[in-house]
């Protein structure tokens, strides 16, 4: 029976990755600057030709690389300068935010659009890379990616399935029951599922598919990717719990103890906590 099950979650997987072609594909700024990541042979200087031959991305960043978000004691004025200030991590992931957003339009349910959903994705890139450096963590980009894209699922749901997840979120409204089991109930699969597949179809390095399939349930995760999940299920809760955006997925989720001491540290999240509006603020102010 349990395999029977698992086979036909699978089948609605395909299914509704099968329909993404009604999903308009990554810009094609954010496409290249994906397949940066993949390709070890990557250097700044084929990541400056990437951004620079978009105008409207070069002025984006830079308006992100000089704002108090990032504190420079001196101006940047070039995307070549932004790369060794910052490094080669951070400035692809500023660049792919200041793309992604494009994406989320629409209305996903009552009281809730696309744009709500990006929010909610910021912050809880931003609050993971937090977390991260208070813990001296090197993959701190390697989160606030993670976190960018943890959600993408309910990004393809509102393309595919969008009359259902409506229901879904109506129902989230009314009941405790975990906004995944809802999903489970009524589409037939739920968003970790379907934007883990989302992930790896537009090319994102795999911490971030498992963010997507694992960040409600990071113990799920195998053990190699247990920190990743842990973080980005620590940020997810923390900035739903505070209703940043999007926050009917887990509004009233409790953390995983063990994902938490994994990952971060029962202290260093309460710090993050008092921090909240101090951290999200200023990012969303940039990047919507």
């Amino acid at each position: 029976m349990q395999t029977q099950t698992v086979l036909r979650t699978q089948e609605r997987i395909e299914e509704l990755v099968g329909s993404l072609q009604t999903i308009p594909t990554l810009p094609q700024v954010t496409a290249r600057i994906t397949q940066t990541i993949n390709d070890p042979k990557s250097t700044a200087a084929s990541l400056h030709r990437i951004i620079a031959h978009d105008p409207a991305l070069v002025s984006r960043l830079l308006r992100v690389v000089n704002s108090a978000f990032y504190a420079r004691s001196s101006q940047v004025d070039s995307v070549e300068r932004a790369i060794v200030l910052l490094g080669f991590d951070t400035v692809r992931n500023l660049a792919i935010a200041a793309t992604l957003g494009q994406l989320f339009k629409g209305h996903i349910c009552e009281g809730f659009t696309a744009r709500d959903l990006w929010d909610h994705c910021i912050a809880v890139a931003v609050v993971a890379r937090e977390m991260a450096k208070m813990n001296d963590d090197p993959a701190a980009e390697e989160a606030f990616l993670a976190g960018l894209v943890h959600d993408v699922g309910l990004l393809a749901g509102l393309q595919v399935c969008r009359g259902k997840l409506r229901q879904v979120c109506e129902r989230a409204k009314r009941e405790p029951t975990p906004f995944t089991l809802i999903e489970l109930d009524i589409i037939g699969v739920d968003h970790q599922e379907l934007g883990a597949a989302v992930a790896r179809k537009w090319g994102f390095p795999e911490s971030c598919a498992v963010a997507a399939a694992h960040h409600h349930h990071p113990s799920l995760a195998d053990d190699a990717w247990q920190r990743i999940a842990g973080l980005i299920h620590a940020a997810d809760t923390l900035c739903c719990q505070h209703r940043v955006g999007f926050h009917l997925t887990a509004a009233s989720q409790s953390l995983d103890d063990a994902a938490v001491l994994g990952a971060a540290g029962a202290d260093v999240i309460e710090r993050v906590r008092s921090r909240m509006p101090d951290l999200v603020g200023p990012a969303l102010a940039l990047f919507r």
